[in-house]
């Protein structure tokens, strides 16, 4: 008789227990027409799907995010992605911890688990491969030899093509709180943080930086999702490009001192933001990252433009 042999994986902390991935988001918007023209723009593959706008990247058949239309702007959800192994413990963790498990939204089938984090947050751990790059992403930025041209004529100057979610940033009215929950919940862990006024987790099977960060502010919120693009010529291109569709608003082109990326962020119709982001800091699976407390000067840019007032500004909190 063959014996059953346990499902083995070479990116993954032996004997503990976190999630690998942000699977994917799901959006709310008031105008998916709107939506489909800002994510296209953006770079992303905008697929309809069961009625609603399905984001993908160049390529790539992974489905990052789901937008759906609503009343108003608003997370609906994110979904973690986990070994198929370690679902029943993360069974037994929700009850060990006394979080109530829910049932689905309406309209999503799912066997994934799902429960809402301090801040009424929509939370999902599902069975999924792993989506977080199992080593730091390649940043690709060649010089041209002496004799040549680098840069191309910009009429012949490639799209942007974000080639996968990096991470995602939410407003929250207490930070250490958030970070707390994530880490006993879904098995994140803490990178940096600067205060209690914004934090950075990562995920512990080999992870970029953060995988998702929270900001304080007076109510909960989303500012921002970001696409790895891997150079830093991209960013500029897709910087321009979005301009020139008449998407002007944002904060760059800057690099941050926290999780090291070089970064683009281009306003959206509903007041959060897309970032194009490329080099950012990348957690091993063997290693255990020294989590720093930073001063207020590191906590935005190591150089680049001054953010706007609203870069900062939970919009999602004045409606």
């Amino acid at each position: 008789m063959t014996a059953i042999r346990k499902l083995e994986y070479s990116h993954r902390r032996p004997g503990e227990l976190g999630a690998h991935s942000v699977d994917h988001f799901n959006l709310m918007v008031p105008d998916l027409a709107k939506a489909e023209k800002f994510y296209s723009s953006f770079g992303l593959d905008v697929k309809e799907e069961d009625g609603a706008l399905s984001l993908y990247a160049h390529g790539n058949p992974h489905r990052w995010g789901m937008v759906t239309e609503g009343g108003r702007k608003q997370l609906g959800y994110v979904s973690f992605g986990v070994y198929e192994d370690d679902l029943p413990r993360f069974r037994e963790r929700l009850e060990a911890q006394r979080v109530q498990r829910l049932d689905p939204p309406a309209g999503f089938a799912s066997n994934g688990l799902w429960f809402r984090d301090p801040d009424n947050r929509l939370i999902e751990i599902r069975v999924a491969e792993k989506c977080m790059p199992d080593d730091k992403a390649v940043c690709a930025d060649p010089q041209a030899p002496a004799g040549a041209r680098g840069a191309p004529y910009t009429r012949n100057a490639p799209r942007t093509r974000p080639k996968r979610l990096s991470h995602v940033l939410f407003f929250t009215p207490d930070v250490m709180k958030q970070v707390r929950f994530y880490r006993d919940v879904v098995g994140l862990r803490l990178s940096d943080h600067a205060g209690d006024v914004i934090a950075f987790m990562h995920a512990i099977h080999g992870s970029d930086h953060h995988a998702i960060a929270f900001a304080k502010s007076d109510a909960p919120g989303l500012h921002h999702t970001s696409w790895d693009v891997g150079s830093i010529n991209a960013i500029g291109v897709g910087a321009m490009h979005m301009a020139g569709c008449g998407y002007t608003q944002g904060w760059g082109f800057g690099r941050h001192v926290i999780g090291s990326n070089y970064f683009h962020y281009v306003r959206d119709p509903w007041n959060s933001y897309s970032e194009y982001s490329a080099d950012i800091d990348y957690v091993p699976v063997d290693q255990d990252w020294e989590a720093k407390d930073h001063g207020d000067e590191d906590a935005l840019s190591l150089w680049g433009p001054e953010p706007p007032k609203e870069f900062i500004m939970n919009f999602e909190a004045m409606q």
